[in-house]
């Protein structure tokens, strides 16, 4: 797909005319808007042009939102557009799914800019719609579409931390079962969705309010924000739940090791007194008892053996064993 270029300028990765039915086309030109209903530009953080780009075509403060290398979840109105800043799973091939990819956006009635900083499949699949005549047909459609598609990935991650936060409780029946390795990875992905997920729910409730979004899309909006919101929640009671998990862990662990050592002092308690038998009648010293006697170690062991089971029977009394 031919792109707009233009020497000294940023490069984008995609640039279209979206019209009111949805068809698109690559413009020729590099101005910000075209003819068509909205014009979108998607660009990669990492283009070294992105900045003077930015300055040249859009206010100060949205350009500077759209080149921050951190971002958290926002939606900010400024001058009749809208600075927003989303997060999605990331979806990208070697990547923890928690570390969550970042979408900077600015949006007017007549342009949407986005930005990445790593491949956001949400966009992707916009793209690939907008590629087969089938873009949203309006900036809010294109920002409840990607808001939707970002929310189920969502709804899905979490799912998938919860149906293996069920097999850690099951487990937990086994008594014999060790410490899952997975368990300390799912109490960190909980954690670093969680980072993001709080202020993203707080950013799509403020978003279903803006004058930019028309009444007719603000109920859709809002349910997106209320998923978020149910997200959230099920991250805090799995975050409970996998500390529960831990603490049964260590407790069993903590009760073997304290069963063991308990043993060990039983153990030791009943040969302490026959180890000093046997070091005292092991001194190798004149007027030893039993020297000349053949009787002698029989009735030695005899006699220790009658010890240990008095301190035996002396430890059960005590209810110790």
């Amino acid at each position: 797909m031919a792109q707009p270029t233009d020497k000294g300028r940023a490069m984008p990765i995609c640039v279209f005319d979206i019209a009111d039915d949805g068809s698109t086309t690559v413009p020729s030109n590099t101005d910000l808007t075209g003819p068509a209903r909205y014009r979108w530009w998607h660009f990669d953080l990492s283009d070294p042009l992105l900045a003077q780009w930015c300055e040249s075509h859009l206010p100060e403060i949205p350009a500077g939102a759209l080149l921050q290398s951190e971002t958290r979840p926002r939606c900010d109105s400024f001058d009749g557009g809208l600075i927003l800043n989303l997060r999605g799973i990331n979806m990208n091939d070697g990547q923890p799914a928690e570390e969550m990819v970042s979408i900077r956006m600015w949006v007017t009635d007549a342009v949407v800019i986005t930005v990445r900083l790593r491949r956001v499949f949400a966009i992707e699949d916009i793209r690939q719609s907008a590629q087969a005549q089938m873009a949203p047909p309006n900036p809010a459609g294109f920002i409840s579409e990607l808001v939707t598609r970002l929310t189920g990935r969502v709804q899905s991650e979490v799912a998938s931390i919860a149906k293996l936060t069920e097999f850690f409780e099951a487990d937990l029946e086994d008594d014999e079962t060790p410490i899952p390795n997975e368990l300390t990875q799912s109490r960190r992905r909980v954690i670093r969705l969680r980072r993001y997920l709080d202020p993203q729910r707080a950013a799509l409730n403020k978003l279903a309010t803006e004058a930019l979004m028309p009444p007719k899309s603000q109920p859709a909006l809002r349910e997106l924000a209320n998923r978020t919101t149910m997200a959230v929640e099920e991250l805090d009671a799995l975050r409970d739940r996998l500390v529960a998990v831990q603490d049964d862990h260590d407790l069993d662990v903590a009760r073997r090791q304290a069963r063991n050592s308990f043993l060990l002092s039983v153990g030791a308690g009943i040969f302490l007194p026959i180890s000093f038998l046997t070091g005292l009648f092991g001194v190798n010293v004149g007027g030893m008892p039993g020297i000349n006697s053949p009787w002698a170690f029989p009735i030695l062991c005899i006699s220790m053996t009658v010890l240990a089971l008095i301190l035996v029977f002396a430890i059960r009394r005590m209810r110790w064993i």
